[in-house]
């Protein structure tokens, strides 16, 4: 269990954080949103014990965070949005490095190493990191904050800047640790992957925090569902009393904003001699909800 009551962090008087309060049990893939300067990163740096809070309380596990943070860093596994390495090592070294200083014996680290390895598809080949991919950098990222086994997993942007191939991968990869028994707290801009695999989102703006809950929940918050009507006609102008519709591909399309207004408009594209070809729903998106709380 996560548990965070009035969290606020400052900055020479300004907030970064201003009175976050959550909670959310093991085993979820927890999403934070949010345009840029709304306080994402701020918050993870805490979750992970990396940044004090300027006020309010951070419980995981019923640890005390901010009494006693060096007691939580065994139990987490941080990745920073920039995959900083140790670019004159080779992978074995760089994972054997800071297994010792989670004080692993050589055996767990060569074990864990192998199984990390397999696991991300990353075959380092005894070349330097500094020789590494992008994609293949950050997956020997992903291996680090995992050589200890932590059973929290904090990511800031975990697929920033990667090709479409690799990023899929650490998504698909996210998903098997939640399998596991992990819990992953992620940011990421790419909001169409935070609806795929998150269980809940936490919307930030300027600091403080306008939302949280499933995708289902969070729509119910922000609107609706809408549908979207494809017909055909060979006299569209017959149709009448139905909104504007737009030509597409030889079909026309419009617009609905609820279940009865789509069965009204059906019927009367129907009356006008039209035929219904199909009927997409369509739930409000999480761009959509940036764009709705704005700036």
């Amino acid at each position: 269990m996560i548990e965070a009551g009035s969290l606020s962090k400052t900055y020479n008087g300004i907030f970064a954080l201003d009175d976050v309060s959550f909670a959310f049990d093991e085993g979820e893939i927890i999403g934070i949103i949010g345009h840029n300067g709304a306080g994402k990163t701020t918050l993870l740096k805490i979750l992970a014990g990396l940044v004090l809070p300027t006020s309010g309380t951070l419980r995981i596990h019923g640890i005390d965070v901010l009494q006693e943070p060096g007691r939580i860093k065994e139990m987490i596994g941080y990745l920073p949005e920039e995959s900083r390495l140790y670019e004159t090592m080779k992978a074995d070294q760089y994972l054997s490095f800071f297994g010792e200083i989670y004080g692993l014996d050589p055996k767990s680290i060569k074990e864990r190493e192998a199984a990390l390895f397999s696991a991300l598809a990353l075959n380092p080949d005894g070349k330097k990191i500094a020789e590494f991919s992008k994609g293949m950098k950050r997956k020997l990222a992903i291996s680090r904050s995992l050589i200890h086994d932590p059973s929290i997993l904090i990511y800031d942007e975990p697929t920033s800047g990667l090709d479409p191939m690799t990023s899929r991968f650490i998504v698909n990869y996210l998903r098997h640790l939640r399998e596991n028994g992990k819990t992953v707290i992620l940011s990421a801009h790419n909001l169409y992957q935070v609806e795929a695999i998150c269980d809940r989102v936490i919307i930030l703006r300027r600091g403080r925090m306008e939302a949280m809950g499933s995708m289902p929940e969070l729509r119910k918050k922000f609107g609706s569902i809408s549908y979207s009507i494809y017909f055909s006609s060979d006299n569209p102008g017959a149709i009448r009393d139905i909104p504007p519709f737009i030509a597409d591909g030889g079909q026309y399309i419009v617009k609905a904003g609820s279940i009865g207004e789509m069965n009204e408009i059906s019927g009367k594209i129907a009356i006008g001699g039209g035929i219904i070809e199909r009927i997409e729903s369509h739930f409000p998106t999480l761009e959509e909800m940036l764009v709705k709380i704005g700036q």
